[in-house]
């Protein structure tokens, strides 16, 4: 591509420019969401994929991913998605920073998004 430096042990710069919004994870999608995981996705897709990727899948450089094991319910509650989405986060797990809160965002829409990640992290082994 033109005006685009290639990668080298020279020019990482140029190596995390081409990463940063990659997929950190692959994620399996379940064959079927439930009703409110359906909405739920609507949600994520319009309120959190711009950095938590698609299918909550993280961004390379941007966020990390909520399909992982990080995430499962016995180390992050229903209740911590929700202070996070309604209050932001300190940075603690990862190096992307902290996660600031979500404008807008209501404790029905954050359960509804949470549901739809509880389903995505299920269908790829995270209980």
């Amino acid at each position: 591509m033109w005006g685009v430096s290639r990668p080298t042990e020279q020019n990482p710069e140029a190596a995390e420019a081409i990463l940063e919004g990659v997929a950190i994870v692959e994620v399996k999608l379940p064959k079927t969401l439930s009703e409110n995981a359906q909405i739920g996705k609507r949600i994520f897709e319009a309120k959190c994929a711009s950095c938590h990727g698609e299918n909550a899948a993280g961004h390379e450089g941007v966020a990390p991913p909520l399909v992982h094991k990080i995430y499962e319910p016995s180390h992050h509650s229903d209740t911590a998605f929700l202070l996070a989405a309604k209050n932001g986060v300190r940075a603690h797990h990862w190096r992307f920073g902290n996660m600031p809160p979500v404008p807008g965002v209501t404790d029905g829409e954050v359960n509804l998004v949470t549901r739809y990640v509880r389903e995505l992290q299920r269908a790829n082994g995270i209980h």
